[in-house]
């Protein structure tokens, strides 16, 4: 079993137990030492807190993980990117309300804002009010919005 495969096996438990989302365990090796970036996630915006705490946790289990063998590495416990990619039914309703790019599968491409989502589809308001079915969707992606203050 690949390293990165046995670290997510170990650390699903512990985040499952504690209410986040392990998304994705990312392994480089440059040189002698191994960088492990532990991606996670949660209903609600994490904060720099509980990626903090997370982080010990993580360490303390890699630590003690016998899999992980004498090489050193470097951890890295991070909440994903705004560029990631809308992939499961929780990724849209924690960003009900956002402006989000839609790719569908047939090529079309529009942007327009979450209103709700459930487990197959999601109400985006563009031009109206449209249902999107999550298996039409090729690629979804939250677009960054920055507000105007000047006076």
């Amino acid at each position: 079993m690949a390293l990165k495969d046995q670290i997510f096996e170990l650390l699903t438990p512990a985040f499952e137990q504690s209410g986040y989302f392990l998304e994705e365990i990312q392994v480089a090796t440059p040189g002698k030492s191994r960088i492990i970036t532990v991606i996670v996630d949660s209903d609600k915006t994490l904060n720099l807190d509980q990626v903090t705490v997370l982080s010990r946790q993580v360490g303390e289990l890699l630590d003690n993980a016998t899999f992980m063998g004498n090489t050193t590495y470097t951890l890295e416990v991070t909440s994903p990117g705004v560029d990631r990619p809308l992939t499961k039914p929780r990724h849209w309703y924690k960003n009900v309300g956002r402006l989000v790019k839609i790719v569908m599968s047939d090529g079309t491409t529009f942007s327009g804002r979450i209103k709700s989502s459930n487990e197959i589809s999601a109400v985006i308001e563009h031009k109206g009010e449209d249902t999107v079915l999550f298996n039409e969707i090729k690629r979804a992606q939250i677009e960054v919005e920055f507000k105007n203050n000047a006076r």
